[in-house]
């Protein structure tokens, strides 16, 4: 567990570095902003995190390997290895272009197809969250100033406030119909998107999120944080979830349910 400490504080400093240079290109007016072949738009804040964070990782961990959403899987220096770090360097870059302050940098280890480390960094929103593998779940300013945060005990789905990013996805591989009657049969629906509905689901404020497709780097970092704060992750078949995987995050207690009414019909 003391490595995970040791970890865990490494990631604090890549967030620390992180922010620093994504604030400053926030709202900036000489923002550069192109079009990746899959038509999601990059910054140069993007590039420049993600380089960032690499420099200091080959450094402080040169037996561990990377992998970021701009520049692919980098080999450990020290030879191969079953730790590696997964790194999104503006998750919600669509805001991050247009102002809006609902984007991070999402920071996680894995120890093979593991992630025991995650840090979630939201610095125009002026919050951190972070945990790892038996470490527990924390959110605050920053390391010194936290809270320790846990899932809510929701039960029912009518109680339920529950948490989308869109629906087209949900269009896309046919299960809208199911989607659709979940919003209108729980208490509360809100599309928050990305990294910040899990992290208000880790927090308690609300009880269950779904997403239909994401990639290792749009979610490594938040499974270590919702599972030690007691959640469930999964993907839609309740299995643990993988690279373009499908993901559906509860309290736990709600998981089955979501399971049901999210499942393909005949």
């Amino acid at each position: 567990m003391a490595g995970y400490a040791d970890d865990l504080a490494l990631a604090h400093v890549l967030a620390d570095s992180a922010d620093t240079i994504s604030m400053a290109r926030f709202r900036a007016l000489d923002l550069r902003v192109e079009s990746k072949p899959d038509l999601t738009p990059v910054s140069d804040a993007d590039t420049a995190v993600e380089k960032a964070i690499r420099s200091t990782l080959a450094r402080a961990r040169p037996r561990d390997g990377v992998l970021g959403e701009e520049f692919g899987r980098s080999a450990a220096a020290a030879g191969p290895g079953s730790r590696y770090w997964v790194i999104d360097p503006i998750d919600g870059t669509k805001n991050f272009v247009r102002g809006v302050p609902i984007w991070a940098t999402l920071i996680a280890l894995m120890e093979g197809d593991t992630p025991v480390v995650g840090l979630v960094s939201a610095p125009a929103l002026g919050r951190r969250w972070w945990a790892g593998r038996g470490l527990g779940a924390f959110a605050g300013k920053n390391q010194h100033s936290a809270t320790r945060i846990s899932v809510s005990s929701v039960r029912r789905m009518t109680d339920a406030s529950f948490c989308y990013a869109s629906l087209n996805g949900w269009a896309d591989i046919g299960r809208l119909d199911q989607m659709m009657d979940i919003l209108l049969g729980v208490w509360r629906s809100r599309a928050y998107g990305d990294f910040y509905g899990y992290m208000l689901l880790a927090e308690g404020a609300l009880d269950a999120m779904a997403e239909p497709e994401l990639s290792l780097w749009d979610m490594a970092a938040l499974i270590p944080i919702v599972t030690e704060a007691g959640g469930r992750i999964t993907d839609l078949d309740g299995r643990p979830t993988a690279d373009k995987s499908s993901v559906i995050g509860t309290n736990g207690l709600l998981h089955e349910s979501v399971l049901t009414a999210l499942a393909r019909r005949s």
